[in-house]
Order: structure tokens, then C-alpha cells, then sequence
């Protein structure tokens, strides 16, 4: 996710973006210069990539304004500054002129490294753009809809998540369509369905939900839906075997154990843990044997044991589902 230290920036300032996660990236140099532009009625932009930078562009970008203009300069790819351009960025940083925002941008890596340690001892402010890991993805799909003025449950962000995938771009994009067509309601897994229900992701892992719920048609209704849309059986059995391996992890640890301390010893998220005690009501170990003895034949059976995978799926999900509660 993206960091910042210091205060939002201003004329005067030189921002620093380090990071690998170039759409955090963007939203943060986009960022600046929405701040900089809300404050001034007239600001120049210019954006410039670091290895074509030279000293009199420089001077000229940096220095006095003949007409007073307010500026922000982009520095993209500060890792291909050149040696001889560096000091001089450096000394910049050290004094920066008041009516300019420079903002220097640094794709991450060990390349550059040597200038990027000056600028923090220069004091710049700094946005580290990292990209979030997998599971803190649901976490990102929230704060993107309340940015948006929404509001979604940790159930659905997971749902939009397994539907859109990872890339943050397309997350954010999703983000935005569903809050504007929920019309000031909660963004719910049926919207998420209504616009990626043909993902599949979100119809396998619906038809997983489903069945380790004990609900034997609706399992089968959305097994049936994603096998029409075309998911591959695979996905079926991949999202179940996945969905009892968290159940029996979760259900055979140590009682007594932190929230922080439980998620670590079964592999998941925190958040991930109250859908977890939910599920495991009504589970015992015969009957977590029992489903996943059957999952381990279906994937067997879809990827050739049996010529009718269709079957094979839907003789899974009603042993599955007939599991639960079973001794």
C-alpha cells in the first residue's frame, strides 16, 4: 500500500515516490498535483523522463518565473539520472525554490539507491507505492469503495476480489462502476454477481461457499450457472479442496490462541477468521474426511478418471454438502 510521511504536498516541496506498484504510483503523483492545482488557479505542469534531463532544462524548469508561474515538475524514472544531473537534484532537494513542486519518481530497485538515500537525508517527503499482498487485497477493495463514497462488507470486497483479480488498476476501476451504479446502497456480493458473474472465480468460489454451508441446491443451481458460463471444472474442485483445507486447519488448532496467532497458524487472513468459525459450526472430523475424500476424487475424476466431469461435480458438491453436520 502506499505510505506516506509528512503533510500533504505544496508549492515549495519535493515529493518523493519510491515503489514498484506503478498504479499507487500514479494516484500519488496525480495526487500532488490535484493539491498543488486546488490551491493556485494556474499551475504549468511538465513531465519528463530522468535520463533525458539535462542542466540548462533543469535551471529553467526549477528557476525564477518570468510570468510568475506556479509549476510542477515530474521527474519519471529518477533511476536513469545521470551521474552528472545528480548532485544537482540533490542540491535542489536541499533548497528547493517556493513556487515549484517537484515530484521524482523512482520505480524501485537497488539502481539508484545512492541518490534516493541523499534525498531522505535531504528531508523530501516520501510516498512508498508497494503493492499489497493477496490477502490484504479485500482491505484495498474497501478503502477504494469508501473513497467513492460506498460502503461493502468484508464478504463481497473478497467476492470482487476473487472475480476482477489482482491487479489494482482494474480493482480500482471496479470500485468506481459499482459504487456508482449501487445507487447509495452497499456494494453486496449480488451486485458484484450481476457484473462479474461470468468470472471464474467467483462463480467457483460460489459454489464452494455454498456446499460447505450445507446447502445442497444452491450449490448445485451455481454449480450448474458456472458450469453454463463455461468455467472449467477444475476451478470447481481447485476452490473446494481450498475452502475445506482452511476449515480443517481451522478446526484442528489449538484453542485459546490469539486472533493474530490463529491466522498465522492456518494461513489466512485475520478477517478471513470469522467466516471460518462460522463455517466450522456443524463440521466434525468424519465429516471433514468424508468431504475431502470426495474433492480429491472429483479432481481426479475431471482431469480424466471419468468422461462425464459434469457428474463428477455434482456427485462431489451433494457428498460435500451431505457432510456437514455428519459424524
Amino acid at each position: 500500500m502506499a505510505a506516506r510521511r509528512g503533510s500533504a504536498p505544496k508549492l515549495g516541496d519535493v515529493l518523493l515516490v519510491t515503489g514498484s506498484e506503478g498504479f499507487l504510483a500514479d494516484r500519488a503523483v496525480r495526487s500532488a498535483i490535484a493539491a498543488v492545482k486546488k490551491d493556485s488557479a494556474e499551475v504549468e505542469t511538465t513531465e519528463l523522463d530522468s535520463s533525458l534531463l539535462d542542466v540548462g532544462e533543469f535551471a529553467e524548469l526549477t528557476g525564477p518565473s518570468l510570468f510568475a508561474t506556479e509549476r510542477v515538475l515530474v521527474l519519471r524514472a529518477l533511476e536513469n539520472l545521470s551521474a552528472d544531473m545528480a548532485p544537482r537534484v540533490i542540491e535542489y532537494a536541499g533548497a528547493p525554490a517556493e513556487d515549484v513542486l517537484v515530484v521524482l519518481v523512482h520505480s524501485g530497485g537497488q539502481k539508484g539507491k545512492g541518490v534516493l538515500d541523499k534525498l531522505r537525508k535531504a528531508s523530501v517527503t516520501e510516498v512508498v507505492a508497494t503493492a499489497p499482498k493477496a490477502w490484504e487485497l479485500p482491505q484495498f477493495v474497501s478503502g477504494e469503495i469508501r473513497l467513492h463514497g460506498g460502503s461493502i462488507d468484508e464478504r463481497a470486497a473478497t467476492a470482487l476480489v476473487d472475480a476482477v483479480g489482482h491487479d489494482l488498476r482494474a480493482l480500482a476501476g471496479a470500485c468506481a462502476q459499482l459504487v456508482s451504479d449501487s445507487d447509495g446502497h452497499a456494494v453486496t456480493t449480488e451486485l458484484i454477481g450481476q457484473y462479474f458473474g461470468g468470472r471464474a472465480e467467483v462463480t467457483s468460489f460460489a459454489v464452494a461457499d455454498a456446499a460447505i454451508q450445507g446447502r445442497t441446491e444452491p450449490a448445485l443451481e451455481q454449480l450448474r450457472w458456472a458450469l453454463d458460463c463455461g468455467v472449467a471444472p477444475v476451478l470447481v474442485t481447485s476452490a473446494m479442496a481450498g475452502g475445506l483445507r482452511g476449515l480443517a486447519k481451522f478446526s484442528s488448532a489449538p484453542g485459546g490462541m490469539r486472533e493474530a496467532d490463529l491466522a498465522r497458524e492456518v494461513g489466512v487472513p485475520p478477517w478471513k477468521l470469522k467466516s471460518l468459525r462460522q463455517q466450522s459450526r456443524g463440521w466434525t472430523p468424519g465429516g471433514l474426511a468424508t468431504a475431502i475424500k470426495a474433492v480429491a476424487q472429483a479432481d481426479a475424476d475431471v482431469k480424466g478418471a471419468s468422461g462425464d466431469a459434469g457428474y463428477a461435480l455434482e456427485r462431489m458438491v451433494i457428498t460435500v454438502s451431505r457432510a456437514h453436520g455428519r459424524r
